[in-house]
Protein backbone atom coordinates (compact mmCIF):
# COMPACT_ATOMS: atom_id res chain seq x y z
CA UNK A 1 0.00 0.00 0.00
CA UNK A 2 1.12 3.29 -0.85
CA UNK A 3 1.49 5.83 1.96
CA UNK A 4 0.77 9.89 0.51
CA UNK A 5 1.89 12.45 3.14
CA UNK A 6 0.08 15.70 2.69
CA UNK A 7 0.81 19.06 4.45
CA UNK A 8 -2.84 19.98 5.02
CA UNK A 9 -5.82 18.97 7.03
CA UNK A 10 -7.30 17.06 3.53
CA UNK A 11 -6.76 16.84 0.42
CA UNK A 12 -9.22 16.18 -2.51
CA UNK A 13 -9.74 12.89 -3.88
CA UNK A 14 -8.65 14.39 -7.93
CA UNK A 15 -5.59 15.78 -6.59
CA UNK A 16 -4.56 12.82 -4.70
CA UNK A 17 -4.99 10.49 -7.37
CA UNK A 18 -2.58 12.69 -9.22
CA UNK A 19 -0.18 13.55 -6.21
CA UNK A 20 0.20 9.51 -6.38
CA UNK A 21 1.20 9.28 -10.27
CA UNK A 22 -2.23 7.13 -10.87
CA UNK A 23 -3.21 9.81 -13.30
CA UNK A 24 -1.90 11.86 -15.76
CA UNK A 25 -4.47 14.67 -14.91
CA UNK A 26 -7.76 16.40 -13.27
CA UNK A 27 -9.57 15.21 -15.90
CA UNK A 28 -8.56 11.98 -16.75
CA UNK A 29 -9.11 11.71 -12.16
CA UNK A 30 -12.53 13.64 -12.97
CA UNK A 31 -13.58 10.36 -15.57
CA UNK A 32 -12.27 7.83 -13.65
CA UNK A 33 -14.01 9.37 -10.61
CA UNK A 34 -17.46 9.69 -12.43
CA UNK A 35 -17.25 6.26 -13.94
CA UNK A 36 -17.36 4.57 -10.62
CA UNK A 37 -13.66 3.09 -10.84
CA UNK A 38 -12.42 4.63 -7.48
CA UNK A 39 -13.47 3.82 -4.07
CA UNK A 40 -12.62 5.64 -0.61
CA UNK A 41 -12.30 3.64 2.84
CA UNK A 42 -14.51 0.72 0.86
CA UNK A 43 -17.18 2.65 -0.98
CA UNK A 44 -17.28 3.71 -4.49
CA UNK A 45 -16.89 7.48 -4.69
CA UNK A 46 -18.04 9.54 -7.18
CA UNK A 47 -17.03 12.86 -6.10
CA UNK A 48 -13.67 14.01 -7.34
CA UNK A 49 -13.81 16.94 -4.67
CA UNK A 50 -14.47 14.06 -2.00
CA UNK A 51 -12.00 15.27 0.89
CA UNK A 52 -9.26 12.70 2.38
CA UNK A 53 -8.03 13.09 5.55
CA UNK A 54 -5.41 11.14 7.62
CA UNK A 55 -5.87 7.71 7.83
CA UNK A 56 -8.58 7.63 4.78
CA UNK A 57 -7.78 5.00 2.15
CA UNK A 58 -8.67 5.50 -1.75
CA UNK A 59 -7.90 2.74 -4.36
CA UNK A 60 -8.06 2.62 -7.90
CA UNK A 61 -6.80 -0.33 -10.75
CA UNK A 62 -5.75 -2.57 -8.22
CA UNK A 63 -4.12 0.28 -6.07
CA UNK A 64 -4.38 1.25 -2.27
CA UNK A 65 -3.08 4.69 -1.24
CA UNK A 66 -3.48 5.67 2.58
CA UNK A 67 -3.52 9.52 3.63
CA UNK A 68 -0.81 10.50 5.96
CA UNK A 69 -1.24 13.83 7.71
CA UNK A 70 2.38 15.08 8.37
CA UNK A 71 2.17 16.11 12.29
CA UNK A 72 3.54 19.25 13.46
Amino acid sequence: MLKLQIRDDYIKLGQAMKLADLVESGVEAKLMIQDGQVSVNGEVEYQRGKKLQDGDIFEFDGSQVQIIARKV
